[in-house]
């Protein structure tokens, strides 16, 4: 928690906290941070600057406490699955973070890079999202978060992949109105998400070969994957 968090945490206080965030959220999305002056950002909330400050002590605050929103949000997103059979979790985990990922782009962006250059902060909660999203996909497969290390290793491995790929599929051109069936177009959420399923699935089964003790879950309902333009 950085220190902005500890102002601003009761009734209006609160309200009016997550108001200047979520203004930041929309700032951040279209502008560089170093475009952005703490008076450039006063003028767009329509605030005093002194209140900024107040909140977050520092454009930096403010920054990270935009940072950490937006990774709450994808981490709630991806692991909104308590209720459902642990097989079935994965498959929601990856819809959710893929959903997150399409409808937040430049907040993904930021999580996936690390934001603002090498930023030890941002690097942290990078790192921290990255960690819980593979304690998740574990207690979705095992039903447990913690696994053996080569297992982690193997998940790893998996995950930035995800993030590589999802970077790509969000920076890919939307198909065109009235797209032929043989044009190029970006892949939608459900095929490229059966994709992550499908090479999720492939290093559970390897991670079984390496560990026993961690079998790979079935899969339920894994369709054929939908090709786009087919029939």
């Amino acid at each position: 928690m950085n220190n902005s968090q500890q102002r601003g945490t009761t009734g209006r206080s609160q309200v009016r906290r997550a108001e200047l965030i979520a203004i930041g959220r929309k700032l951040f999305a279209d502008t560089s941070y170093d475009a952005l002056s703490m008076d450039d950002i006063a003028k767009h909330a329509g605030v005093a600057k002194g209140l900024i400050y107040y909140y977050f002590k520092s454009k930096r605050g403010y920054y990270l406490a935009i940072v950490e929103d937006s990774v709450a949000e994808l981490v709630a997103r991806a692991g909104d699955e308590s209720e459902r059979p642990n097989a079935e979790r994965v498959r929601g985990t990856i819809d959710g973070y893929l959903h997150y990922a399409e409808h937040h782009q430049a907040a993904y962006r930021t999580i996936v890079t690390g934001g603002v250059g090498s930023d030890s902060e941002v690097l942290a909660i990078r790192d921290a999202v990255r960690e819980e999203l593979m304690a998740t996909i574990a207690e979705g497969a095992y039903g447990h978060r913690a696994v053996p290390p080569i297992a982690r290793l193997a998940l790893v491995g998996w995950l930035a992949g995800v993030e590589g790929s999802t970077l790509d599929w969000i920076g890919s051109p939307e198909p065109p109105p009235g797209a032929g069936p043989g044009a190029a177009v970006r892949p939608d959420r459900t095929e490229f998400g059966a994709l992550l399923v499908r090479t999720l699935r492939a290093t559970l089964t390897v991670i079984e070969e390496f560990v026993p003790e961690c079998p790979a879950p079935p899969v339920p309902g894994e369709d054929p994957v939908p090709v786009t333009g087919s029939p």
